[in-house]
């Protein structure tokens, strides 16, 4: 095993690589990071600020009770530290109620909390040229299966280190994109960052999220590199594949970019009122 000197220095590099051979970041790009102050997201900040200076946090608070205050109080302190930039939006002032006043049991957290967490991150980058987050292996790939399991082959044409360019959304990016998630956790601890690298949602324990991550960590520990394998072979496919690209209009009420009249996010919003 390498020495934890060797193991940081080969975990930026590898970052870097990331961000270098998927043109994450060009000259001239400015670049706001979507943070929740967990363990991810605070490690791409960091990394983007250290390579490139200038980025900016962008934090979403849901309003769950005993987890997203503490992670954005977190996420206040590191930015302080390192003088980094931080704008919080949340969803009281957005919308006039929390996650947690909206939730009756009628829908998926997730699915309420995913979607108007991406619009209000959407709206508040529209300045920049990229918006990166803390996707990692981990995650990727288990969506790439969520994705084939529920059979939405048309969003894996947009599901790569960035996305494709499409009027109307900031750009993202993924510099973790290769980067396993049990290395994201030795980097932190050993840079010190204080970031919870326990306590998860509470809201998702009910996610289908977490029954493909089981199944894939189950598979990994008998099947090392499997999670490598899947990306890589994405990635691959989607150099040949032509995958149906969805095509965008506008919402009505908030004008973002709409599958229909009315942006789903903005469906939501009006069953909460």
């Amino acid at each position: 095993m390498d020495s934890d000197e060797e193991f940081v220095v080969a975990f930026e590099k590898k970052v870097f690589d990331t961000v270098k051979n998927f043109n994450l970041v060009e000259k001239g790009d400015r670049v706001v990071v979507a943070c929740s102050g967990g363990k991810d997201s605070t490690l791409v900040l960091y990394l983007l600020n250290k390579f490139f200076g200038g980025v900016v946090a962008l934090a979403v608070d849901e309003g769950i009770k005993g987890y997203r205050d503490k992670s954005i109080n977190d996420l206040k302190i590191f930015c302080d530290e390192q003088g980094i930039e931080l704008r919080v939006y949340s969803f009281a002032e957005e919308f006039g109620k929390s996650l947690d006043k909206v939730l009756d049991g009628s829908v998926n957290p997730c699915t309420v909390c995913g979607t108007i967490r991406r619009q209000i991150l959407n709206k508040y980058a529209v300045d920049f040229d990229k918006i990166a987050t803390g996707h990692n292996m981990d995650d990727e790939s288990q969506a790439v299966l969520m994705n084939l399991f529920k059979s939405n082959v048309d969003l894996l044409w947009n599901s790569g280190p960035i996305s494709g360019k499409v009027e109307g959304f900031v750009q993202r990016i993924k510099p973790l994109y290769f980067c396993l998630e049990r290395d994201v956790v030795r980097y932190v601890k050993l840079k010190g960052f204080k970031v919870c690298l326990i306590k998860s949602c509470p809201y998702r324990v009910t996610a289908f999220r977490k029954q493909v991550r089981e199944l894939l960590d189950d598979y990994e520990l008998s099947n090392v590199g499997v999670k490598k394998n899947i990306l890589e072979k994405h990635l691959s496919l989607l150099k040949n594949v032509n995958l149906k690209k969805r095509t965008f209009g506008y919402c009505s009420v908030c004008g973002g970019p709409s599958l229909g009249k009315l942006c789903k996010a903005c469906q939501f919003i009006k069953s909460f009122k």
